[in-house]
């Protein structure tokens, strides 16, 4: 009997030979990393690595976004299997990219819980290599850039969500919707080269950042917001930050604290499609919370969202 092939190895989270190269297994078997990377903690020569922070603490509303990052590994399968549309690009002949696991802590602990997310991420960076997150709620961004800061300085954020998340409180709360008060007050971020994208809730003070409400982006499109990142970002190194409920809930049910009137996820993916040009330093997607999810819909556009994020460091990385 000849040697099975890669197909019928299967399993390829654990069982692939390299960091490189796209994964041929059928969507609905084998050990679900994102979009079948290989598990693995070796970050040598790895060019992204994915992490799942399944965090749900800071939530000021439905809980469940804990359970994000296991819903978006399980949607990504149905991604894996071609080369990106429309490019044709082969993200993963070109990058290197690993499945990192999950940050693993104690619940109970919840003040304990920045320092190891902070930590967590400063050990990826420390290797080289940049980071996607999965969550989560959105409170992890906040850790997160204070790792990303200590390697890049105060970047520009580029941020998706129904909400500012820049409402003033006290900086020692544990909160998902006041992080980039804090990330500007603790110079993370560079407002003035920052920008937020498909906000419809009201907040009396943009902290400095440029902000693109939902209505605009409807009545202007995408390629205007485009224009709009470009023109505020420049070549300031950028890490995106996208709360999956900037997507109206007719397209991400599956969330916390949804917002009628969002974008579209036609939109969303047209708006990134356009920033390739960005200097893209790291990513977070979060708030899927899957217990309100329909059919999966909204863990299948968060991993689209991740996909063509990394689908722009591949084109910047060939």
């Amino acid at each position: 009997m000849s040697d099975l092939s890669e197909f019928d190895r299967g399993d390829h989270a654990f069982t692939a030979g390299t960091v490189k190269g796209r994964r041929t297994e059928p969507m609905y078997s084998g050990a679900l990393s994102f979009m079948r990377r290989l598990y693995s903690h070796d970050l040598s020569g790895v060019d992204v690595a994915i992490t799942g922070i399944p965090f749900d603490l800071a939530t000021s509303h439905r809980p469940g976004a804990r359970l994000g990052p296991q819903a978006i590994r399980r949607a990504s399968a149905n991604l894996a299997w071609a080369p990106h549309f429309p490019s044709g690009v082969s993200v993963f002949e070109d990058l290197a990219v690993i499945d990192y696991g999950d940050l693993v802590f104690d619940p109970g602990r919840p003040h304990e819980i920045p320092a190891l997310i902070e930590a967590h991420a400063a050990k990826i960076l420390a290797a080289g290599a940049s980071m996607v997150s999965l969550g989560g709620d959105h409170f992890v961004s906040h850790p997160l850039l204070k790792a990303h800061a200590v390697v890049h300085g105060p970047v520009a954020l580029v941020h998706f969500d129904a909400h500012s998340d820049s409402w003033v409180d006290d900086a020692d709360r544990i909160d998902h919707g006041t992080m980039f008060y804090h990330a500007v007050n603790d110079g993370l971020i560079d407002p003035a080269c920052s920008i937020q994208i498909g906000l419809r809730t009201y907040n009396p003070d943009n902290h400095g950042y440029t902000i693109v409400d939902a209505p605009w982006v409807h009545s202007h499109g995408p390629q205007a917001v485009i224009e709009r990142v470009k023109a505020t970002v420049g070549d300031r190194k950028a890490y995106l930050s996208f709360d999956i409920d900037g997507l109206d809930p007719a397209f991400a049910p599956g969330t916390g604290t949804p917002v009628v009137g969002g974008l579209s996820t036609a939109q969303a993916v047209e708006i990134l499609r356009g920033l390739a040009t960005i200097n893209w330093i790291g990513m977070d997607l979060v708030e899927v919370a899957p217990p309100y999810d329909v059919s999966d819909i909204t863990a299948l556009a968060a991993a689209t969202l991740v996909f063509e994020y990394l689908c722009l460091c591949a084109r910047r990385q060939a």
